[in-house]
């Protein structure tokens, strides 16, 4: 058998980077009705009933509260859509967006 010098390649393997999340945040206000802001985290972000009134408590008793943690395009146009409704019926509710660490 003949001497072959070989030597071993590393294979390089390309990941794809995901992408940067952003959180959705809840931020209180004095004036909205508890049962709307249910109401919009149900319909907006489909949380469940038990789920929507421990985020809205929480921003009650806190300031604010983390909704969801989406990429940056669907966290801005959620919080966006969201905050509008509420616009849209008079009440100042405010959802924002901001990136995760």
């Amino acid at each position: 058998m003949a001497d072959t010098d070989t030597k071993n390649r590393t294979q390089t393997v390309l990941k794809t980077a995901k992408p940067p999340l952003y959180k959705v945040i809840l931020v209180n206000d004095d004036f909205t009705p508890r049962d709307f802001v249910v109401r919009i985290l149900k319909a907006e972000f489909r949380v469940p009933e038990a789920q929507a009134l421990g985020i809205m408590l929480t921003a009650h008793t806190k300031g604010s509260c983390v909704v969801a943690v989406f990429t940056k395009e669907i966290a801005e146009e959620k919080s966006t859509r969201a905050t509008e409704i509420a616009r849209d019926k008079g009440y100042p509710l405010l959802f924002t967006s901001e990136p995760e660490e």
